[in-house]
């Protein structure tokens, strides 16, 4: 849970590299367990990697260095990443289609969801796959399946080939209020909202829907550069206040959103793209540490950015 008032939400805007391209080519999704472990996806060298509270160095612990496969300890392009109560490791597989599940730091990965290599638009497929969000009783997990335009929902204890329910989108690319346009982010914060909020990459805009509504809620974002504007937004995350933190990935930035509010803050990246401590370039993801430090996939620079918390 995150804790702070309004007022004292700010970051050092010179961000620190904590992991660079020796161990990183492009990292993708980034997530933070309990103990502060940070997990990432490095999507072109098809692996899963951690880095421990305080350590230089990153380990491996999911995928084949340099060898996208579809076998049990292979990913073809890894999205996103989930560590749960238990230490198990949930990974998002894009051009496999499927969803998973390594269990007490095994190698193997378990089909928890989708059909391995079988793109479609049934309710036990998925065409491609991004982030995903999991409710806080571990109950249920929602994916962002932007090549049918829609949200999934699957139970935890899904297996290959489960039935997933459609919980938002799935009516075809587009910016109504009853369409997604290639969803890559998500964010579900049960105990606080009753909605998902959803990024909607190819529309340059944040959505919000009650999971199953037939319709949703735009909230902030048109395309462009300026305050108002995102243009392919991917990561999103929210604290306890609903202030919403979005990675503008090609204005290069991290923008918040306070609650109610269409006109954002930029707490990291300048807007334009380079390779500064005070830029990012491209970036995807972002997470907090138990200090609401933030931490950016700063992807194209290939390397991970810590800003500290002031």
């Amino acid at each position: 849970t995150f804790s702070g008032t309004l007022n004292n939400y700010r970051w050092n805007t010179t961000g620190i590299t904590v992991l660079d391209i020796s161990f990183l080519y492009t990292p993708s999704d980034i997530y933070f367990d309990s103990n502060d472990t940070l997990y990432i996806v490095d999507e072109s060298n098809q692996v899963i990697v951690k880095l421990l509270k305080n350590a230089s160095t990153a380990t491996r612990i999911a995928g084949l260095v340099l060898s996208a496969g579809s076998n049990a300890s292979q990913f073809s392009t890894p999205q996103g990443v989930y560590v749960d109560s238990k230490g198990s490791l949930y990974v998002t597989d894009y051009y496999n289609n499927r969803v998973q599940k390594f269990v007490n730091g095994s190698t193997l990965g378990i089909t928890m969801s989708g059909i391995n290599s079988s793109a479609g638009a049934a309710l036990n497929q998925f065409n491609g796959l991004r982030y995903f969000a999991v409710d806080a009783t571990e109950t249920y997990m929602y994916f962002t399946d932007p090549g049918n335009n829609r949200i999934m929902s699957y139970q935890m204890n899904s297996t290959t080939g489960t039935t997933g329910q459609l919980v938002a989108g799935g009516a075809g690319a587009g910016n109504t209020n009853t369409q997604l346009n290639s969803p890559w982010g998500i964010y579900y914060l049960p105990t606080i909202s009753n909605y998902l909020y959803i990024t909607n990459w190819g529309g340059h805009s944040v959505m919000r829907w009650i999971p199953g509504a037939s319709s949703g809620q735009f909230i902030a974002g048109t395309s462009g550069s300026n305050a108002t504007s995102l243009s392919s937004p991917t990561g999103i995350r929210l604290d306890s206040f609903l202030k919403m933190f979005i990675v503008d990935s090609v204005n290069s930035r991290v923008q918040m959103f306070c609650y109610n509010n269409q006109t954002a803050t930029t707490i990291a990246g300048n807007g334009t793209a380079g390779n500064s401590a005070t830029q990012l370039s491209g970036p995807r993801s972002l997470a907090f540490d138990s200090s609401m430090n933030l931490y950016v996939s700063d992807t194209a620079n290939r390397r991970i950015q810590k800003f500290v918390k002031l």
